[in-house]
C-alpha cells in the first residue's frame, strides 16, 4: 500500500496542495464569538469543576483503582479522548485545559484590579519544546515505568506536581508561551489539531481540509524529541506486553521478590525506563537518519527534519488508535458509573452507578481490523506530507522524489514495527 501510494503520489501530486488550502474559510462570525466567547467560557468552568473532581477523589477517595474515578478519568477518558477530539474538531484543549481556565481565571481578576498581567521572564529561544518534551516523557513513565501507575496516590501527587509545573511556567513566562513550549499536554493535542478540518485564527473558526494544519516547516527546537516521545512510548508500551519483556521484567524481579520486593519493583521501573528511552531514540534516529540520507541524495544545503518532521504527526496520531482503540472503547463505559460515585463511597450522585458496560462490544477481528487500517491510512496520510513538502521546498521534480526515498523506507519501517508489535502484544 505505501509503495502503491508513493508512486502515485510521484506521479500525480507535482505541486504543493496542503499549504495552499490551510488557510479556509470562515463561517458566520456570530458562530465563531459564540464558539470562541460564552461556549468557551463554560467549557473553562466546567474543566475546572471536572478537574477539582478528579483531584479529589485521588488523593481523598477509595484506594481500589477500580471504584476510583481518577484511573479511569486519566488513563481512558482524558489520555486517550482528547486526542481524537482534538484530530477531529481542532486545538479544542485551549478550552479543556483546567491549568489554562485557571491561569486566565486569575488573569482577569488581575487585570479586573486595574493591574497589567505581564510574564516574570523571557524564554529562551533554545529551549523550544524541549520541557514539553520532558513533561511528555514524564507521564509515560508514570503510566509504564512506575510499579503502580493505577495507584489513585501516585495519580494525585502526579497530578499535584504537574499543575505546580504548569501553572508556574505560565507565571514565568507567559500563558500562551508555556502552553505552545512548556506544556506537554497543550503541545501533544496542538499537534494532534493540525489534522482536523477545524481551526481558529484571529478570532475566528475556519474550515479547513483534513492535514492542511500539518503544511509548512517546524523548525523550533526540541520538536523533533517531543514528536520520538510521542512515538517511542506508544511503541515500547507496546513491546512491554510481550512474552520477551516480561520474562526480561521476571529475571530482573524475580530474586527480590520474596527478601526485597520494594527493590525488584525499582530495578523493573529502572528497566522499564531504559526501554522508553531506548524507544525514543530508535524512533528518533531513524527519522533524523532518513533525512540525512534525504539531505545527502540530493545535495540539499541544509538539514531536512524541520521541513519533514510533521509528517510523523499523523503516524503518532494513528499508533494511539491502534494500541488503545479497544482500550478506549471498553474500559470508557466504566466512566458513566464512576462519575456517580467518584471517590467510591457508594454514592449514586447521577443516577448511573448501577450501569453495566458492554465487554462484548468489540470483536477480536474487528479490534484487528482497526488496528491495521488505522497504521496503514495513518502511514500513507505522512507520506503524503512529506512529498506535498518535498515539492514545495524542491525546485526539480527529480529532486523532490528522491528525498522521498528515504522517506518512504522509513514509513515502511514505522508500519512493519508497528503491526510487529500489535501482532505480538
Amino acid at each position: 500500500m505505501l509503495v502503491v501510494s508513493f508512486v502515485l503520489l510521484g506521479a500525480l501530486w507535482k505541486r504543493p496542495q496542503l499549504e495552499a488550502h490551510a488557510g479556509g474559510r470562515a463561517p458566520g462570525e456570530g458562530l465563531s464569538r459564540l464558539l470562541l466567547g460564552p461556549v468557551r467560557i463554560a467549557v473553562q468552568a466546567l474543566s475546572v469543576g471536572l478537574f477539582a473532581l478528579v483531584f479529589a477523589a485521588a488523593l481523598l477517595g477509595t484506594t481500589d483503582p477500580f471504584q476510583n474515578l481518577a484511573p479511569t478519568w486519566v488513563y481512558v477518558v482524558f489520555w486517550l479522548g482528547v486526542p481524537a477530539l482534538s484530530a477531529l474538531f481542532g486545538n479544542v484543549w485551549r478550552a479543556l485545559s483546567p491549568w489554562r481556565a485557571l491561569a486566565d481565571g486569575f488573569v482577569w481578576l488581575w487585570e479586573a484590579g486595574g493591574r497589567e498581567a505581564r510574564p516574570l521572564a523571557a524564554y529562551p529561544g533554545r529551549l523550544g519544546r524541549w520541557p514539553g518534551a520532558v513533561a511528555l516523557f514524564a507521564f509515560a513513565a508514570l503510566e509504564l515505568a512506575y510499579s503502580d501507575p493505577s495507584s489513585p496516590r501516585a495519580l494525585a501527587f502526579g497530578i499535584a506536581l504537574y499543575t505546580y509545573v504548569a501553572l508556574f511556567g505560565m507565571a514565568v513566562f507567559g500563558r500562551d508561551t508555556w502552553t505552545v513550549r512548556g506544556e506537554g499536554f497543550a503541545i501533544l493535542f496542538e499537534l494532534f489539531s493540525r489534522i482536523a478540518p477545524l481551526t481558529s485564527r484571529e478570532g475566528r473558526v475556519r474550515l479547513r481540509l483534513p492535514f492542511t494544519g500539518l503544511a509548512g516547516a517546524e523548525h523550533v527546537p526540541g520538536t523533533v524529541a517531543f514528536v520520538a516521545v510521542m512515538l517511542g512510548t506508544v511503541g515500547f508500551d507496546g513491546y512491554s506486553r510481550t512474552i520477551t519483556w516480561q520474562d526480561l521484567a521476571a529475571r530482573v524481579e524475580g530474586p527480590y521478590v520474596v527478601d526485597r520486593p520494594g527493590l525488584g519493583e525499582l530495578l523493573v521501573s529502572g528497566l522499564n525506563l531504559a526501554g522508553m528511552l531506548a524507544g525514543v531514540l530508535i524512533v528518533g534516529l531513524a527519522f533524523v537518519g532518513a533525512c540525512a540520507l534525504a539531505r545527502w541524495l540530493v545535495n540539499a544545503p541544509r538539514p531536512l527534519t524541520g521541513e519533514f518532521v510533521l509528517s510523523l504527526v499523523p503516524i503518532a496520531f494513528v499508533y494511539e488508535v491502534a494500541h488503545y482503540f479497544s482500550l478506549f472503547v471498553i474500559q470508557g463505559q466504566f466512566a458513566v458509573p464512576l462519575l456517580s460515585d467518584p471517590l467510591g463511597r457508594g454514592w449514586d450522585l447521577l443516577g448511573t452507578a448501577d450501569v453495566t458496560p458492554n465487554l462484548a462490544v468489540l470483536s477480536p477481528n474487528t479490534i484487528w481490523y482497526v488496528q491495521a487500517g488505522a497504521l496503514v491510512a495513518g502511514h500513507v496520510a505522512g507520506l503524503a506530507v512529506a512529498h506535498d513538502r518535498a515539492v514545495a521546498i524542491f525546485r526539480e521534480r527529480d529532486d523532490a522524489l528522491r528525498s522521498q526515498y528515504a522517506m518512504l523506507a522509513l514509513m515502511v519501517l514505522y508500519t512493519v514495527g508497528g503491526l510487529w508489535l500489535l501482532s505480538r502484544g
